[in-house]
C-alpha cells in the first residue's frame, strides 16, 4: 500500500516521477505528491488529493523543476485524504523531506516526545514523525562534528530508523545534500533501479521499468544511499552490505492495457497464457509427476510431511483453500488453511514435520510475511508460492514456486488466482506421486491440465453472454455465492470479486450452510450465484437451488451440465466446458470474474482502482 518513487539523473525529475506514480497508482490513490530540489537548491513540493491526474494539473499550472526528486501516492491510514496529510512531508527547517510507505506503530509516543522539544506537527499522519526525527538528529549539535552533510544525513537516517517500530519504506531528500537520495526499509518493499546516468528508488519495479531492468532488492534493516552514478547499501548500523544486481525478465509492454478498457479485463483475458505459464515445462510424463525443483524437498522430506499448513490473505487464501481439497485427495496429506493475519497471534502449533505454504501474489503481503517468519521461528519448513520474482517472501522462504502469471495491475486479482490454483494442482501431483498416487491417475490429470488454456479460451469466447447476464443484475443490493466441496472457496472468491469492484454486499457460503441462517435473507430482490458443476454432489446442489427458488430468490447458476432441473430453477445459466474434476475450480472462477467485471462496469464503478483498496497490502 502506498507507492514511492525517487529519481536522480541528468533530466528533469518531475515528468519521470509522475510517470512512475501512474504505474504505482494501484498501490493507493487517495492523494499524491512530489518533492524536488530545484535548480536554486531549495526543496519544492506539490501535493493534491485524488488521483495522479489531479497532481498533474497542479504541476501544469505551477511547474516544479530539479533533476532529483521523490514522489508518493497514498493509501490513507492515519488521517484522512487531504492535501495536508499527503506526502511528501517536510520538517520545520524546510531542508529535509520524506515519503513513507508503512505504519509507524509507536508514532504517538515519538510525537509526544518531539512536541515536548518544541516541534510542531501539521498533519494527522504517523509518517510526519520520521521527518522530524531525521531533522532532529541531522541538526543535533552532537552530530555536527561527524563530517560532511552526507555523513551526517546518513547517520541521522540510521539513528531515526532504529527508533521506529512498525513497518516502513522511506526515501529522504535534504537540500544540503542535493545530489543524494537515502532510502531505508523494514517490512515495506524498496527496490533500486540502475539506469544510464540515473538511479531510481521505488516500492515497485513497475515505477521505473521503462528506464531500466537492472535492479537491487533491499532487504529489511537496510539503508541505501544513491547518487546519479553510484549506490551504497548498509545495514542500520551503517556497516556495508553487499548486494547482487538482478535483471528483470518481463517487458514493459506487459504492464500496459494493450487496448482493453481496463487492466482487470486484460488480465482476465490473459489467463490462457498465464495458466499455461504456470505449468509449462513442469509436466514430466515419463516420471508421471510435476517438476517443482524450487521446493528443494527430497522424497524423504515429502514422505515425512504429516501436515501442511497454508497461510495467505484474500484471494491467495481462497487459492490455498482449493489447494487443500486437491492435496488431501491426491497426496493424502492433512491440510489446514489459516488467515495469515491471524496466524501469529494465536500461538500456532508447529510440529517438526509440518510444511508451511505461504501464498502471495506480490510476495510482499505484510501479514503473510509475518506469518512465514513466525512459522520459521517455530522451526517449520516454509515454502512460498509467489508471482513476483525477487519479492521478500520469495527471498525469505526455504524454497518455493513462482506462478509466472506476469504483472497484475488491476487491484482485484484474477489471473494470479487461477495460476496459484494451477500450481497447487501441480504440487498435489508431485507430493502424491511420492506418496503413492498411481502413474495412470497422474498422467491422465497432466494431460487434462494441458487442455486448460483451450477451455479457458472457450469461456472467454462467451464473455458477451456473461455480460448480458451481469448487466441484468447490476445494482443488486445483496448477493450470495454458494458452492460445495472445492467450489466453496470459488464461491468465496466470486463474492470477493463482486464486492471489491461493485461494492455490492456479496458473501460466499458452503451451500449446505445456507439453511443454517443465511437463507433468512432470501427474498425476490436477493441474488444467489450457485456453482453447480457435474459431480457426486450435484443433486444436493440442485436441492439448495430449490430452497432459494421456493423463497423467490433470483438465481444465476454456473454449471457444466445440461441438467433440466437447473435450467428450470435458474433465472440464468452460465455454461463452462467439461474438464477433469480437479480442474473445475479454475474454470468456475472465470465466469465469476467476468460477472463481477461487467456488473461493476454497468454500475460505472472504477474497476481497476476500487475505493478504499490497494493492490499490495504492505501494512498490517
Amino acid at each position: 500500500m502506498c507507492g514511492i518513487i525517487g529519481f536522480i539523473g541528468r533530466t528533469d525529475a518531475a515528468p519521470i516521477l509522475i510517470e512512475g506514480l501512474k504505474r504505482l497508482e494501484y498501490r493507493g490513490y487517495d492523494s499524491s505528491g512530489i518533492a524536488t530540489i530545484s535548480s536554486a537548491g531549495k526543496i519544492e513540493i506539490r501535493k493534491e488529493i485524488g488521483k495522479i491526474v489531479e497532481l498533474e494539473k497542479i504541476i501544469k499550472h505551477n511547474p516544479i523543476n530539479g533533476k532529483i526528486g521523490i514522489a508518493h501516492t497514498r493509501w490513507a491510514t492515519h488521517g484522512g485524504a487531504t492535501v495536508t496529510n499527503a506526502h511528501p512531508h517536510i520538517g520545520q527547517t524546510g531542508k529535509i523531506t520524506i515519503v513513507h510507505n508503512g505504519i509507524i506503530e509507536n508514532y504517538a509516543t515519538l510525537k509526544k516526545h518531539l512536541e515536548k522539544e518544541g516541534r510542531e506537527f501539521t498533519t494527522e499522519t504517523d509518517s510526519e514523525v520520521i521527518v522530524h526525527l531525521i531533522e532532529r538528529y541531522y541538526f543535533d549539535t552532537d552530530n555536527q562534528d561527524d563530517g560532511s552533510p552526507l555523513t551526517r544525513l546518513e547517520k541521522a537516517v540510521s539513528d531515526t530508523v532504529k527508533m521506529l517500530e512498525g513497518t516502513f519504506g522511506i526515501a529522504v531528500l535534504c537540500d544540503e545534500v542535493p545530489d543524494t537520495i537515502i532510502g531505508a526499509r523494514k517490512g515495506s518493499p524498496l527496490v533500486i533501479g540502475i539506469g544510464k546516468d540515473s538511479m531510481f528508488i521505488a516500492s515497485d519495479i513497475n515505477a521505473f521499468v521503462t528506464y531500466t531492468k537492472q535492479v537491487i532488492y533491499l532487504d529489511d534493516n537496510e539503508i541505501v544511499t544513491i547518487n546519479r552514478d553510484t549506490y551504497q547499501t548498509k545495514n542500520f548500523e551503517r556497516a556495508p552490505v553487499s548486494k547482487d544486481i538482478e535483471e528483470i525478465s518481463w517487458d514493459v509492454d506487459e504492464i500496459g492495457r494493450a487496448g482493453y478498457d481496463h487492466f482487470m479485463l486484460k488480465e482476465i483475458c490473459e489467463q490462457p497464457d498465464s495458466v499455461r505459464n504456470a505449468f509449462i515445462g513442469r509436466l514430466l510424463y515419463e516420471q508421471a509427476t510435476a517438476k517443482l525443483g524450487g521446493l528443494k524437498l527430497s522424497n524423504k522430506d515429502i514422505l515425512n510431511i504429516d501436515r501442511i499448513l497454508i497461510t495467505a490473505c484474500g484471494t491467495a487464501l481462497h487459492a490455498g483453500m482449493v489447494g487443500k481439497y486437491i492435496i488431501e485427495q491426491l497426496a493424502g496429506i492433512p491440510v489446514e488453511v489459516d488467515f495469515a493475519s491471524e496466524f501469529r497471534y494465536r500461538n500456532p502449533i508447529i510440529r517438526p514435520n509440518t510444511l508451511v505454504l505461504a501464498i502471495s501474489q506480490s510476495g510482499e503481503t505484510a501479514d503473510t510475511l509475518a506469518a512465514l517468519r513466525e512459522a520459521k521461528q517455530k522451526g517449520a519448513t516454509v515454502m512460498g508460492i509467489c508471482n513476483v520474482v525477487g519479492s521478500t517472501i520469495a527471498r525469505e522462504c526455504d524454497g518455493g514456486v513462482y506462478v509466472h502469471a506476469g504483472p497484475e495491475i488491476g487491484v482485484a486479482s484474477t489471473k494470479a488466482f487461477t495460476s496459484q490454483v494451477t500450481v497447487m494442482i501441480l504440487l498435489a501431483i508431485y507430493f502424491g506421486r511420492v506418496r503413492g498416487l498411481s502413474r495412470d491417475i497422474a498422467n491422465k490429470l497432466m494431460k487434462e491440465i494441458e487442455k486448460l488454456p483451450g477451455a479457458i479460451h472457450a469461456i472467454l469466447d462467451s464473455k458477451e453472454k456473461i455480460k448480458k447476464v451481469a448487466v441484468k443484475y447490476a445494482g443488486t443490493k445483496h448477493a450470495f455465492f454458494m458452492g460445495r466441496n472445492d467450489q466453496y472457496p470459488v464461491a468465496l472468491e466470486g463474492a470477493l470479486k463482486l464486492k471489491e469492484i461493485s461494492y455490492i454486499d456479496a458473501n460466499g457460503y458452503p451451500a449446505a450452510e445456507m439453511k443454517h441462517g443465511p437463507i433468512a435473507l432470501i427474498d425476490e430482490e436477493h441474488l444467489t450465484v450457485a456453482l453447480a458443476p457435474d459431480s457426486p454432489l450435484l443433486e444436493k446442489m440442485i436441492a439448495n437451488i430449490q430452497e432459494i427458488r421456493a423463497r423467490n430468490g433470483k438465481i444465476v447458476t454456473v454449471t457444466d451440465t445440461k441438467n433440466q432441473m437447473i435450467e428450470k430453477l435458474s433465472d440464468d445459466v452460465i455454461k463452462i466446458p467439461k474438464v477433469h474434476p480437479a480442474l473445475k475450480p479454475i474454470l468456475m472462477a472465470l465466469p465469476m470474474q467476468l460477472f463481477a467485471y461487467y456488473v461493476a462496469v454497468a454500475m460505472e464503478c472504477d474497476v481497476d482502482q476500487p475505493r478504499n483498496l490497494a493492490k499490495s497490502v504492505t501494512v498490517e
